[in-house]
């Protein structure tokens, strides 16, 4: 009886704190690509459930049924040869769930890497996200502005953010929208999102990046394209323009609140790509193989003179 008092009260109080905590916002997404990561995180919670009941229920049908009883001194158990069933079936079941969640992360992974599912025909809107020790960047191109810590976005419209670093690796990440992707110094991650609910959602920096990691936060606000189209002419008729000198000052170490200013830092610090990546593994468009076969050429003719002029110094002597 005090076993199952204390078993009704344990449940009792599980019960009462998970229902005072706060939905996980990874499992409430506000977006197709959001989405797609939670009904993979959903089904992998179910699976390894199954998973756990039945070898549970197995483990206490086994100790039951094969428990040790009183025996004579001179019992000697039988002598069994292994089941090829059986072991067919404990060794075929998990390769099983192995290639079925293999072909759901790998069928999952391709579409959140791509663009929301029913916005293939729309024209996305492009943002660079880019970070520093401890704030986030965002560029507006075609829109010209450029904001803090703080990113509006429309609804129902695919969004392209343009990821990279002015310092070390980071993590661009919001949990109700799209899951995480790198952000690098010398290359440039693309992260496709979609966000279908209006509201604000938290975003943040998923990588330990040092002390003020922490607090390495922003805010995503999503509205209708109207909404979105006044705030981008407020933002022209109020906001400062952004100077060089004052982005130096923005990317030095510390934390920020939110700040907007017409034009982008794209403008005289462009972004690593192209010529200005660090991943190049092969000529540049100004570098075509034509140019490169004459600058060969050239080589060539000089290698060839120098060993003409080398080969007469030597008969001369």
């Amino acid at each position: 009886m005090k076993f199952k008092w204390a078993l009704l009260s344990l449940v009792f109080t599980i019960s009462t704190v998970l229902i005072g905590c706060e939905p996980v916002l990874v499992l409430d997404p506000k977006g197709p690509q959001a989405e797609t990561t939670a009904n993979v995180i959903w089904l992998s919670i179910a699976t390894m459930a199954v998973i756990v009941i039945v070898v549970f229920t197995l483990l206490v049908i086994i100790l039951f049924k094969y428990r040790a009883s009183k025996q004579s001194e001179d019992y000697e158990p039988p002598h069994i040869e292994g089941n090829h069933i059986v072991e067919g079936i404990i060794v075929g079941i998990p390769v099983l769930i192995i290639i079925f969640l293999s072909v759901v992360s790998v069928k999952s992974t391709y579409e959140v890497e791509s663009v929301p599912k029913g916005y293939e025909d729309q024209e996305p809107l492009v943002i660079y996200a880019s970070s520093s020790n401890w704030k986030w960047h965002f560029s507006y191109p075609e829109e010209d502005i450029e904001t803090v810590n703080y990113v509006f976005i429309p609804t129902d419209r695919p969004v392209e953010f343009k990821l990279y670093s002015f310092g070390p690796i980071t993590s661009f990440w919001v949990p109700q929208l799209a899951g995480q992707k790198y952000a690098m110094a010398d290359m440039v991650t693309t992260l496709h999102l979609a966000a279908e609910v209006p509201g604000e959602y938290m975003g943040r920096n998923a990588n330990f990046s040092g002390e003020g990691f922490a607090e390495n936060i922003f805010n995503v606000t999503a509205m209708s394209q109207e909404e979105f189209d006044t705030w981008i002419d407020e933002i022209h008729a109020t906001a400062e323009p952004l100077t060089e000198d004052e982005f130096d000052r923005l990317l030095e170490p510390g934390h920020l609140g939110q700040m907007t200013f017409t034009g982008t830092h794209l403008d005289f610090l462009p972004p690593p790509e192209g010529e200005h990546g660090g991943h190049n593994h092969g000529p540049s468009e100004s570098e075509s193989p034509s140019h490169m076969e004459h600058e060969y050429s050239d080589h060539e003719d000089h290698e060839h003179h120098d060993h003409g002029e080398h080969d007469n110094h030597d008969s001369h002597e």
